[in-house]
């Protein structure tokens, strides 16, 4: 039997009563195929029992004017897309708006298309793009709204100027005595990862080290794990430079796996600072990346296109060296 309440359920409601995510309603709610039949199950009953209506346009016919953001976003499983998305979540409910995030399956041109459909057909005070790839950008540089688009991408810049951080980690390396490093690459569809070679390159460069070889690998642990698993034998390098901490771990692995002790025979530095790396064995050396600033950031940026002010202008940290157990000088 349902469970009567004189106030109407909310999205978030339904969240906590079915033990998952708005997020997760939300892509019921637009009709998402991809949900685990388990999950939609708790979902579907939460909605029967808080007897929940959807009414995305309620608040904006009240008001004038709505005071829901879309957030069109993909890559959630990696770690800058989901910490951007959670800076930008509380900036907009600090400014009054709520960030409905969607998740987009870059490699469902059917299924984008009829997500931004069905976004066309609400009441939205905006839509913001939080982009990652090179197909998402051109997916959204094609999308047409009858609301402000904000669509944010890191730069692709081939002149070098994107401050990635990585030369104050290259100088780290340069100042322990490396001369001779290898560094595992992320996703070549990434402008950020392609930000992040020129970057090493440029840096080693500049601090008299040689990249002595690029792996590739797909920002994931395994990617890189197997990338230097798979070469029949390392090159000759006193460090290893990962493009993220995820993999930088894999890297730490494959290494052990060869007999080699991390920091005392090879020295391995990642970035991003994910919350786990002060806990690999050695702890990690990395870049700390201001992911959260960075969406709180891009929905000040949103709010100026809606015209609506922001609380405040978030200043965002460049990314900063946290030198942990992971470099040593190398072996003599």
């Amino acid at each position: 039997m349902a469970v009567r309440n004189t106030k109407p359920a909310t999205i978030y409601d339904v969240a906590e009563a079915a033990g998952v995510s708005h997020q997760t309603v939300s892509r019921y709610l637009a009709g998402y195929e991809g949900i685990r039949p388990t999950t939609r199950e708790r979902v579907e009953r939460a909605i029967y029992q808080l007897e929940y209506r959807p009414n995305l346009s309620a608040r904006g016919l009240k008001l004038g004017r709505s005071h829901i953001i879309a957030a069109l976003t993909h890559e959630l499983g990696q770690v800058g897309p989901a910490r951007v998305a959670e800076g930008a979540a509380a900036a907009a409910r600090e400014a009054g708006y709520v960030l409905d995030l969607i998740t987009l399956d870059v490699y469902n041109p059917q299924a984008i298309e009829e997500s931004l459909r069905l976004l066309n057909q609400q009441t939205l005070a905006g839509v913001l793009a939080l982009s990652s790839t090179d197909e998402m950008n051109r997916v959204f540089a094609g999308a047409d709204f009858a609301v402000p688009l904000h669509v944010h991408s890191e730069p692709d810049d081939a002149s070098g100027a994107y401050d990635t951080g990585l030369a104050t980690l290259i100088a780290h390396l340069a100042a322990l005595g490396h001369r001779r490093i290898v560094h595992i690459a992320g996703a070549a569809n990434w402008p950020a990862s392609r930000n992040r070679s020129r970057a090493v390159a440029a840096s080693a460069a500049a601090n008299g080290v040689e990249v002595v070889a690029e792996l590739r690998g797909d920002w994931s642990a395994a990617s890189a794990h197997a990338a230097v698993a798979a070469l029949e034998r390392l090159p000759s390098a006193s460090a290893f430079v990962a493009s993220n901490d995820q993999m930088a771990l894999g890297v730490m692995l494959a290494l052990k796996e060869r007999g080699l002790r991390v920091p005392e025979d090879v020295s391995v530095a990642g970035v991003d600072d994910i919350p786990e790396a002060a806990f690999f064995d050695p702890p990690l050396t990395t870049l700390r990346v201001d992911f959260a600033a960075r969406g709180r950031q891009i929905v000040a940026d949103m709010l100026a296109r809606i015209g609506t002010p922001p609380p405040s202008t978030p200043a965002v940290d460049k990314p900063a060296l946290q030198v942990r157990r992971s470099t040593a000088p190398p072996p003599d």
